[in-house]
């Protein structure tokens, strides 16, 4: 196992702990990963696909279950969480899908909206229905990512880098205290992929967020984030500073054990 140089769970806002994960058809998504992640930083998350990225974030979140080791996410132990003490999490930990998760005939007023569904109580169907300070909160997350203007328009009409940063500014609404992104970026072209992750970056250090996000354009995670931990058929193979490495040193996360040679070209931008 790689060394971590980052300190013991204390004041972590996650640690995982000799932490596996293997589905009832045998496959080992993660295998004895080990590492925690300090409050307030920016982690990305890189290897191929299969590694266990996708895997790893939904056992930070409680969709999954772990099959050996311990995961702590905000003082919690997730793996045995259960019921209130799981929705409490839930509450407190934000994710950005891939493909967005809107709903694409609601406004982006209600998409954001839709955030805050984990504090209020009822069904709630339409913006008027939500309370007057709640609907003042998600005119200013719109706001804050730039589309305060097209807060009653149609999601549905919007660029893919529109429509990503309105489901940020939903999981804003949640006042998370780990935001969860899973390539937030791949389905984006390279300058919306580098807007993408600059409010992301900014957002989190501006109201001190930690942030766990997969991502395979490699030159905009070496550029954005704090820390990179790189994962390789389950297991965790690099975990340094991002300003300790080298194009060459990460690239060496997509390299197959054994000498073979990568089965998926990671995406090198610099836009």
């Amino acid at each position: 196992m790689t060394s971590s140089p980052w300190g013991s769970d204390s004041g972590a806002a996650v640690s995982v702990a000799s932490l596996s994960k293997r589905f009832p058809n045998g496959t080992l998504a993660l295998d004895d990963v080990s590492f925690d992640v300090p409050e307030g930083q920016v982690l990305a998350l890189i290897g191929l696909s299969g590694s266990g990225k996708s895997t790893l974030l939904r056992i930070l979140n409680g969709l999954h279950r772990p099959t050996g080791g311990t995961a702590r996410v905000l003082g919690v132990e997730v793996g045995g969480a259960r019921g209130a003490q799981l929705r409490d999490v839930r509450r407190h930990v934000g994710f950005v899908f891939q493909q967005f998760g809107l709903v694409g005939r609601a406004t982006c007023m209600e998409n954001v909206l839709m955030g805050t569904l984990g504090r209020v109580r009822g069904p709630r169907l339409g913006v008027r229905t939500y309370p007057v300070a709640l609907r003042r909160e998600a005119l200013d997350q719109l706001e804050r990512v730039g589309l305060a203007s097209a807060a009653f328009q149609r999601a549905d009409t919007l660029s893919g880098g529109q429509m990503q940063r309105v489901a940020i500014a939903r999981s804003l609404m949640q006042h998370p205290a780990l935001l969860l992104a899973d390539e937030p970026v791949a389905s984006l072209d390279p300058e919306s992929s580098a807007q993408v992750l600059e409010l992301i970056g900014r957002i989190a250090r501006e109201d001190s967020r930690t942030v766990i996000c997969t991502l395979h354009q490699v030159e905009l995670a070496l550029g954005w984030s704090d820390r990179i931990v790189g994962l390789q058929a389950g297991r965790l193979v690099l975990d340094r500073p991002a300003t300790e490495l080298s194009l060459d040193s990460v690239m060496e996360v997509y390299r197959r054990t054994g000498g073979e040679a990568p089965v998926e070209t990671p995406q090198l931008q610099t836009a």
